[in-house]
């Protein structure tokens, strides 16, 4: 047993900065409110000096201490080097973690002897330096925090494309399944987002201890409304449009949902919020002459997410999707697929209305749209649900609880 406070490394391999995508929200929101608890926390991750100002106060919510290395190539330098890395026997979404600044970074700060380390995502498992480098055998603790089990995000966009994409997607499954079960193996927990996806790091990948935490979100920070009735229905959408689970989904809606609740609800415009959103999705949207507006980045999604419903048509992806719970939070009622969902602890037509084709998908909609009672009654029960159970603070005392048990086995 460890008498003082024990010393927390947590590893990132992304800026958490803005807060502009699931992973950086879960994780921020985490580390604000283990700060001060039973950890004194190191945070590592890569920032600019540019970044380091702007974000000075809030790095400071986050951590004791805060060291950065230098980011990772930009733009199309980067596009060329994910292609030439598809010859890697690492998937290409793990090798530019592994580049040397990014390893004699988390190198030096291991040899601050922490108590426990946390590599946030699988991909930062790359930044881990050989251990055969220390004098000695390690006697610090080490957690994967896996927000999402990657092998079944890279299986399902296998399953969804045709052609040379399918060939690329099938190579980079069976690496990201190496890779997957060689950090597990790595390592002396994991701690996985919804029960469903520790479990399968148990039978599938081996682990000996793989726990879970729920999914969070900040109420008071998504406050309550009713929900909107415009007079043209406003459906609306938020996520990283960068990310490839969320563009299949778009385009999924566009082309075969989208035209069954305009035939019913010709005057329904359709919001998406999110960052960088590509030019062949707003091109196809327009050449389709549909009522899409594509925000791109806003500093604040509630200007522009409280519409009369909020729809995740994902039929790819992992982990858990916070946005639900965001959009549950704030009263709009949700309508999604299994997949958009799935971890989640909520009930179709309690919580959310579910509709896994484009039929069903379409008349949950257009039935949210029509009948404002039910629409109200999932406001209701959907915030109650997240105001009961998945408070932030209750996520990171679980996620704290899990990091002392793992400390001290």
């Amino acid at each position: 047993m460890i008498s003082r406070r024990p010393n927390l490394l947590f590893v990132s391999p992304q800026f958490l900065f803005p807060m502009d995508a699931g992973g950086k929200i879960r994780t921020a929101n985490i580390l604000k409110n283990m700060k001060g608890g039973a950890f004194e926390i190191d945070l590592i991750a890569p920032a600019t000096d540019e970044e380091q100002g702007q974000w000075s106060e809030e790095i400071t919510l986050l951590c004791d201490n805060f060291t950065a290395f230098a980011p990772d190539i930009l733009g199309m330098r980067r596009q060329v080097a994910r292609v030439f890395s598809l010859a890697s026997s690492l998937p290409v979404a793990v090798r530019s973690e592994a580049r040397p600044a990014a390893r004699l970074a988390v190198r030096e700060a291991l040899l601050q002897k922490p108590d426990l380390v946390i590599y946030d995502y699988v991909h930062a498992m790359a930044m881990m330096p050989e251990e055969k480098s220390f004098d000695g055998s390690p006697s610090y603790k080490k957690i994967f925090f896996a927000h999402n089990v990657e092998t079944e995000i890279f299986r399902r966009h296998h399953a969804l494309t045709k052609g040379l994409k399918r060939l690329v997607w099938g190579g980079e499954a069976k690496k990201m399944h190496r890779f997957e079960q060689g950090a597990v193996s790595k390592v002396d927990g994991v701690i996985a987002v919804s029960a469903r996806d520790a479990a399968m790091f148990r039978d599938d990948f081996g682990a000996d201890y793989a726990a879970d935490i729920p999914t969070g979100v900040d109420l008071d920070f998504f406050a309550w409304k009713p929900p909107a009735q415009n007079k043209s229905p406003e459906i609306v959408f938020t996520g990283s449009l960068d990310w490839r689970a969320n563009q299949d989904g778009l385009f999924w809606f566009m082309d075969e949902v989208w035209p069954l609740i305009i035939e019913q609800m010709p005057d329904a415009r359709f919001r998406i919020i999110g960052k960088n959103p590509p030019d062949h999705l707003i091109n196809a949207a327009k050449e389709k002459n549909y009522q899409w507006d594509f925000t791109g980045f806003v500093d604040d999604i509630r200007d522009h997410a409280y519409g009369d419903v909020y729809v995740i048509p994902l039929r790819a992806g992992g982990g858990t999707r916070i946005k639900a719970f965001e959009a549950m939070a704030m009263g709009v009622p949700v309508v999604s697929t299994g997949i958009g969902v799935e971890g989640l602890d909520v009930k179709a037509d309690e919580h959310f209305v579910q509709g896994d084709d484009p039929s069903s998908f379409a008349q949950g909609v257009v039935t949210v749209l029509r009948d404002r009672d039910k629409g109200l009654a999932l406001s209701k029960t959907a915030r109650k649900l997240c105001e009961d159970n998945f408070s932030q603070k209750s996520v990171a005392e679980k996620f704290e609880t899990i990091c002392l048990d793992i400390l001290n086995s």
